[in-house]
C-alpha cells in the first residue's frame, strides 16, 4: 500500500501525526533522598489533611451521590471517585517517599563552606545580590528562594567555601557567581 504525501509522492511511511502514539512515559529519575526537617514537616502535614480531613469528606461526597441513583450520569459520583483516585496516589507517593528520605538537621561539614540547608549569598557580575536556600527536591520553591540540591546551582555550590567563584553553564551560556556568605539558621 503506498501512502501519498502532501505534494503527490509515494511514500512507504505515513506522516508523524498518524501514528499511534503510546501512553508510557518513563518513571522520572528520584531526587535526592535528603530533605530539612521543615520540609519534613510539611510533607506530613499534608499527609495527614489528605488521610484524615479530604479523603473522609469527598468519601461523604461520594456515598451521598452514589444514594442518588444513576452513578453513569451523575457529576458529584463521577468527580469524586477521580478525587478520591488522586488523593489515594499521592497519599501513596508521599508515604513511600517519606519513608525514603532522610532528615538532615545541621551542616554536614565546615561552617564557611555550602552544605545542605544552607543560606547562601550569592553575587553575579553585576554585583547584585541574591539569597538561596540549598534544600531537596520535595521543597524547593523558587519564589521562596529555595533551590533543590540537585539543580545545576544547588551542585555547583555544595561543598564550595566562602569567596569562591562559580561558573555555571546556562542556555543563555556561562555565567559567573561569587559565593559571598554561607549562614546555617
Amino acid at each position: 500500500m503506498h501512502i501519498r504525501d502532501a505534494f503527490g509522492i509515494p511514500t512507504l511511511r505515513p506522516p508523524l501525526y498518524t501514528l499511534p502514539m503510546g501512553r508510557y512515559r518513563p518513571p522520572r529519575p528520584a531526587g535526592s533522598p535528603y530533605i530539612t526537617p521543615e520540609g519534613e514537616e510539611a510533607l506530613r502535614n499534608e499527609l495527614h489533611e489528605l488521610w484524615k480531613v479530604e479523603r473522609p469528606e469527598v468519601t461523604k461526597a461520594v456515598s451521598a451521590a452514589a444514594a442518588n441513583g444513576d452513578r453513569s450520569e451523575n457529576g458529584d459520583y463521577i468527580y469524586g471517585k477521580k478525587r478520591l483516585r488522586e488523593i489515594d496516589s499521592r497519599v501513596r507517593f508521599l508515604r513511600k517517599r517519606l519513608d525514603a528520605l532522610q532528615v538532615v538537621e545541621g551542616p554536614l561539614g565546615d561552617h564557611k563552606k555550602a552544605w545542605f540547608g544552607a543560606w547562601v549569598t550569592l553575587e553575579d557580575e553585576e554585583g547584585a545580590e541574591q539569597v538561596w536556600r540549598i534544600v531537596g527536591p520535595d521543597e524547593f520553591d523558587v519564589s521562596q528562594g529555595k533551590i533543590s540540591c540537585d539543580s545545576p546551582l544547588g551542585r555547583a555550590l555544595l561543598g564550595q567555601p566562602v569567596g569562591n567563584d562559580i561558573q555555571l553553564e546556562t542556555p543563555d551560556g556561562l555565567s559567573y557567581w561569587t559565593l559571598v556568605d554561607v549562614e546555617y539558621r
